[in-house]
């Protein structure tokens, strides 16, 4: 029989990448979205859509019900003030946790949280996502649940990391903080194997596990400005953007977003996120525990994500 698997988020970057693993590998996918007939994804094609979101019960209540796994991706990464971030992040992995509970017997839960949750007072984000953990700390008796703490990930429909790389395409490595900052990545097919492996396999309940790519230290600019060099054949001048140049419009996103109840992406908090001289994250203890591997590192992610560089620009893909 096969197993059903429920996923919260599922139209976003991350959410897509899961669920054409899912179907791939044969599991009944049921996916909450707010509005099935605008679901129309290719990434979706098959899945049971459950209309609704984290602030219905009762919608996630059917989201779960007779269902051997739920994978919860949904989550803001947009705001200006911490309830923005906390009515999704928080509040909406409570209420996810009550409807677990509200079934018999309770699926297994694998919450996919950030890197930022192990920095919470650098952001309203960082802060929502360790409080999200909390949260199962606090309300996950009796559900078998474990959390994953990706770092930042990029791959083929990616809004946020795609725009630098085609930057960099063009010459211009333009960083928010110091260009010696170091930090890790994934490749989004990468995180959804990683899933796969919590699947099938057993792991001991209550752990949470940051992953990487296997990239030793992580990278800093410069090192990803080579990496990209090589593959356009194009000089990269790597600068830091002059302070102003982003805390101006930082600042003024977010009192527009206080006034009103906007969600800007970049903000004060976000800043201090960029700025953070420290991202690396090694997943090695994951990879022991499940068996799962990275396959990609950065050459060979930006390869395999289309028009990466941009379409006008050429770039030799490396054996």
């Amino acid at each position: 029989m096969k197993q059903t698997i429920a996923i919260t988020g599922a139209t976003g970057f991350i959410g897509q990448s899961i669920c054409r693993r899912l179907r791939d590998q044969g599991f009944s996918v049921r996916a909450l979205v707010r509005s099935p007939a605008k679901a129309s994804l290719p990434a979706l094609k098959g899945a049971d859509l459950i209309a609704g979101n984290l602030d219905d019960v009762q919608s996630l209540r059917h989201l779960v019900a007779n269902t051997d796994a739920v994978i919860h991706c949904a989550g803001n990464v947009r705001g200006a003030t911490q309830a923005q971030f906390d009515r999704v992040n928080v509040d909406g992995t409570s209420r996810l946790l009550q409807a677990i509970r509200s079934v018999q017997p309770a699926p297994r839960l694998l919450a996919l949280s950030s890197l930022a949750a192990r920095e919470p007072q650098l952001s309203f984000y960082a802060a929502s996502k360790r409080r999200a953990e909390q949260v199962l700390h606090d309300e996950g008796a009796g559900i078998p649940w474990t959390v994953l703490r990706p770092p930042a990930v990029y791959g083929p429909g990616d809004r946020e990391m795609l725009p630098v790389f085609r930057l960099m395409a063009r010459g211009i490595a333009l960083t928010a903080g110091s260009p010696h900052a170091r930090f890790s990545l994934l490749y989004v097919e990468d995180l959804s194997a990683a899933i796969l492996a919590w699947l099938k396999g057993d792991l001991a309940a209550g752990a949470t596990f940051p992953l990487d790519d296997g990239q030793p230290c992580g990278y800093d600019w410069h090192e990803v400005s080579e990496i990209v060099s090589r593959l356009c054949h194009r000089k990269i001048r790597v600068m830091q953007a002059p302070s102003w140049l982003l805390d101006a419009p930082a600042w003024v996103n977010a009192r527009l977003g206080i006034h009103f109840g906007t969600a800007p992406m970049l903000t004060p908090q976000k800043l201090r996120e960029l700025r953070h001289h420290d991202w690396v994250c090694d997943g090695t203890e994951f990879q022991r525990l499940s068996g799962w591997s990275p396959a990609t590192q950065l050459a060979k992610g930006l390869r395999a994500t289309p028009d990466w560089a941009g379409s006008e620009v050429e770039f030799l893909a490396e054996k």
